[in-house]
C-alpha cells in the first residue's frame, strides 16, 4: 500500500519531497502528490512514513 497527500489540506511546504527515501513525492501545481508506484511507506528505510512525520499539518499524508 501507499500513502497519499489530501491535496486539500497540502500547504506546499515541500519538507515531505526531500525526507522521501524513494523520490516518490513529486509538485503537481502547487501541491504536492505521492507516486503509488514509488511509496514503499518508508519500509526498509524508517519506522514510519517520513512524509507523514515531517508534514507540519497532521493527516495530510496519509494511508492511501
Amino acid at each position: 500500500m501507499a500513502y497519499k497527500i489530501i491535496a486539500s489540506q497540502c500547504t506546499g511546504c515541500s519538507a515531505c519531497e526531500f525526507e522521501c527515501p524513494n523520490a516518490a513525492i513529486s509538485m503537481k501545481g502547487e501541491t504536492f502528490i505521492i507516486d503509488p508506484k514509488k511509496c514503499t511507506e518508508c519500509k526498509d528505510h524508517f519506522d514510519h512514513p517520513q512524509c507523514d512525520t515531517v508534514c507540519p499539518v497532521a493527516k495530510t499524508c496519509v494511508p492511501a
